[in-house]
């Protein structure tokens, strides 16, 4: 049986540093097109009174504009450079292309605990409590990744279905607290985890081996989904299932009735398609996680306009990147 991080001790776990910062949440954003969503993700997380700050990790190629609406809302801006593989993946989608970078957070070692999450997601409820997870230095804690493929996208692997889905086999109330476990014999399935949210300890030293791992290993080539394949398998063994509310992808509502409710969600992860490009779906499956957004959208929006002039300027740089469907 793998060790489980709760049952380790205060030492084992290893003490405070001394002149760090608590924690942080960090989230990647290489092209303009995520502005509306990472902008409405800090408005979240202030709305719920998260104490800990939104680091947004830009790469130079990021326009000012941006940037600037970025500082505009109170959140900070730290630059980065890109992070890839020196040979060729052949990714699932496009987009995915520039979320190896994602993996430069591990090195942000001024803060004492991190958690990256994506810019696609609305936090709903309070989530701090995952800065507090017993976890040893080098463990990760994630959310595992459905696997179902109920729309039989033809990309995905053949043991991509519903039976092999560690969601499948949980219920209501448990699955908010008992997550299905990885042992020795899980299924392959049940090792792969969603890097939407991922709560780690930061280190350089542990930053120089992945990059090691990253340019080296015969098996990137194979990582359809860059970053989240890749965390798969460097934390093999070492990373712990959280509950399902904490990284609540869209889909779940419907794909796992079993065990989504509405009123657990704490944090909802906008997966493939964004509501502000595709507005609310009214009469569709997605209709009611879409319009979460996009009244909170609203609300951000109102605020901004009490600001006057600049608000106006922010709330502009941000619509450029929308498609007003409602």
């Amino acid at each position: 049986m793998p060790i489980s991080p709760s049952a380790l001790t205060a030492a084992e776990l290893g003490t405070t540093e001394q002149g760090k910062k608590p924690g942080a949440w960090i989230v990647l954003l290489t092209r303009p097109s995520y502005l509306p969503g990472i902008i409405l993700l800090g408005h979240s997380l202030k709305k719920v009174q998260s104490k800990y700050p939104l680091v947004v990790a830009v790469t130079p190629s990021l326009p000012q504009y941006a940037v600037d609406a970025l500082l505009a809302t109170g959140l900070e801006v730290k630059y980065i450079q890109p992070i890839g593989p020196k040979t060729h993946v052949n990714v699932v989608a496009e987009r995915f292309e520039d979320t190896w970078t994602k993996l430069s957070a591990f090195g942000f070692d001024e803060y004492q605990r991190a958690v990256l999450i994506d810019g696609d997601m609305l936090v709903m409820r309070n989530i701090d409590d995952l800065f507090d997870l017993p976890l040893p230095p080098d463990w990760i804690a994630a959310n595992h990744a459905c696997v179902c493929n109920l729309d039989r996208q033809p990309w995905a692997p053949k043991d991509w279905v519903e039976t092999n889905c560690a969601y499948t086999p949980l219920t209501h109330p448990g699955a908010l607290t008992q997550p299905t476990a990885i042992t020795p014999d899980s299924r392959r399935t049940h090792t792969l985890l969603n890097s939407g949210l991922v709560v780690f300890t930061p280190s350089r030293g542990m930053l120089s081996d992945m990059l090691e791992v990253l340019h080296t290993s015969p098996l990137v080539p194979t990582f359809s989904f860059p970053d989240q394949d890749f965390l798969a398998h460097f934390f093999f063994g070492r990373w712990m299932p959280i509950g399902w509310q904490y990284n609540a992808i869209k889909t779940a509502r419907y794909w796992h009735p079993n065990i989504w409710r509405d009123d657990e969600v704490r944090n909802c992860h906008y997966i493939v398609d964004k509501p502000w490009n595709t507005g609310r779906k009214r009469g569709s499956e997605d209709e009611v996680t879409h319009t979460w957004w996009w009244d909170e959208f609203r609300a951000w929006e109102e605020e901004m306009w009490k600001q006057g002039e600049s608000g106006a300027r922010t709330v502009e740089s941000v619509r450029k990147h929308m498609t007003e469907v409602e």
